[in-house]
């Protein structure tokens, strides 16, 4: 990695005694792959020995080339993918010890996975960030409408709320997918590349609000970008992809 990228970070002490949040310790993320001798799987790690805090009201930024392994970072820190190594907590518990619903109302999660809305509308589709908070019945109150409207409101998709979903923008489509994310009302969110399809008075918006949010609300709020003078400008920290497998945390120094 260039000098010019690794500059903005300096290199900060972590605190796992912080309450909230979310740490890794010893963190090893990759993929297991099916070798030729027959019922073994080898493990090729894309990033290892990572020791990482995202703290409770702050807006966090991963940066790094593409291929580096920040899609697959997010995808483990969410529980997508087992870790290789290592452990992941967040609010001081065990990611692998929380059972899914736990882990649903706890974490949120926008991956840059394409969506099939099939015939819901946008209201529909960020009404499903409610579910880990209905039952089984999945019926949605008055308080979870009242949600669902303040999260599409908050991403400036509000007007969009009786479209049908299939037929939104990709730029649209994220912003709901946001909005879906924040009507969980979780604890942690994490954003895989959310500003990727937005002009750029929108991914400033955008980012501005998910800044608020973490300070407003209290939550832990992890962010994969390329936009790195935006990043840094409004992050309260940095992770740094490196090409020698490993991830530089600290303050972004403007």
């Amino acid at each position: 990695m260039s000098d010019t990228m690794t500059e903005p970070v300096a290199d900060t002490a972590r605190r796992p005694d912080r309450p909230g949040g979310l740490v890794t310790q010893g963190l090893a993320v990759g993929y297991r792959t099916r070798s030729p001798r027959r019922g073994h799987r080898a493990a090729r790690a894309v990033l290892s020995g990572l020791d990482l805090e995202a703290r409770a009201g702050e807006l966090t930024v991963l940066l790094g080339p593409n291929g580096a392994g920040k899609s697959t970072l997010l995808r483990t820190l969410c529980g997508l993918l087992p870790p290789l190594g290592g452990r992941v907590h967040i609010g001081g518990v065990d990611l692998a010890h929380q059972p899914p619903a736990a882990l649903a109302r706890r974490l949120a999660v926008v991956l840059t996975d394409r969506v099939d809305a099939g015939l819901l509308s946008v209201r529909e589709l960020a009404g499903l960030g409610r579910h880990p908070h209905t039952g089984f019945t999945g019926r949605l109150t008055a308080a979870d409408h009242a949600a669902v409207a303040w999260s599409l409101k908050a991403v400036g998709a509000g007007h969009l709320a009786d479209r049908p979903a299939s037929e939104l923008s990709d730029g649209e489509r994220q912003r709901v997918l946001t909005a879906r994310a924040l009507a969980q009302e979780p604890a942690v969110v994490l954003l895989d590349e959310p500003t990727a399809f937005l002009d750029v008075p929108s991914r400033v918006a955008l980012t501005v609000l998910l800044r608020d949010l973490a300070r407003d609300k209290g939550l832990t709020v992890v962010v994969s970008t390329h936009d790195l003078e935006l990043a840094l400008r409004v992050a309260d920290a940095v992770w740094l992809v490196d090409r020698d497998s490993g991830v530089h945390a600290g303050a972004p120094r403007t």
